[in-house]
């Protein structure tokens, strides 16, 4: 017997059993037959996530390896990063790691009919990639201190250890990491679960606490600088883009959707 598999394009993403059942007369068999898994697909029109050119498909889903720039304005470094989405093991750790978010654990049900929607999906895997939330997520941040005890963030050049090693300390945030490593194995699950994606560096990047859309400083009568407000410029930041439609804004919000990992200020 053969038979085949179509799944509409909206249809949820992950593990699904499959079981073949067979009714005579008053009878019914069943038999597990196995299983398979569903990923979003950029090569389906019908797919939110769908990405029309074939060389950006190839770009920003299918390769494994890029670079990610650092430094400040007047130095760019370009840091080698291996992404390593297709690597052993690397669908099951991201699917799990759907499973561990506390978005599932508050209401399963609700959080696993979401997962066809790949706006969903990108909030729940920016919240997980870090662990600031107390939700077992994959990066500790550390930003000043010492580094001697655990991995300095600027020893990382790969997603790939650093995800098989959050699962094998059975899901206890890996020490440490910045910007640029959360952006970089937030490529990586996203481009694993079949969505677009790719990275942004942003230099003199402002850091905006009240969101007024400004960088304000204080000085007193004489200009002397006071220690009043708590927006600052980073030397740069690094976050990650998503390429999919937004039916909730309208069509001219389609394209690429702004996603940050980095745990600096709580989400809303």
């Amino acid at each position: 017997m053969n038979f085949t598999i179509s799944s509409p394009a909206n249809a949820v993403i992950g593990r699904y059993n499959l079981t073949l059942q067979v009714t005579a007369g008053n009878k019914i068999f069943s038999r597990f037959l196995g299983q398979f898994v569903l990923l979003f697909n950029p090569w389906c029109p019908g797919d939110d996530v769908y990405m029309a050119n074939e060389n950006e498909r190839q770009e920003y889903v299918l390769n494994e390896n890029g670079i990610i720039f650092v430094g400040n304005a007047k130095y760019i470094e370009a840091r080698g990063w291996y992404y390593g989405q297709f690597q052993d093991h690397l669908l099951n750790i991201c699917l799990t790691m759907l499973d561990l978010s506390l978005y599932y654990r508050q209401d399963p049900a609700i959080d696993v009919s979401r997962r066809g929607d790949p706006k969903y999906v990108g909030r729940v895997i920016s919240s997980m990639i870090n662990g600031n939330d107390n939700d077992n997520g994959v990066l500790l941040g550390k930003w000043q201190g010492s580094f001697h005890s655990h991995e300095n963030p600027s020893r990382w050049d790969g997603s790939v250890v650093i995800l098989q090693k959050w699962r094998q300390d059975n899901y206890k945030p890996v020490q440490y990491g910045q910007c640029w490593v959360f952006a970089g194995v937030m490529c990586t699950v996203l481009r694993c679960l079949g969505i677009p994606t790719r990275l942004v560096s942003n230099f003199n990047s402002a850091h905006d606490v009240d969101r007024n859309l400004s960088i304000d400083k204080y000085y007193d009568s004489s200009g002397k600088s006071l220690n009043i407000g708590k927006d600052s410029t980073w030397d740069y930041h690094v976050w990650n883009e998503s390429w999919f439609v937004r039916p909730d804004l309208g069509t001219s919000y389609n394209g690429w959707q702004v996603l940050d990992a980095t745990p600096q200020e709580q989400s809303k």
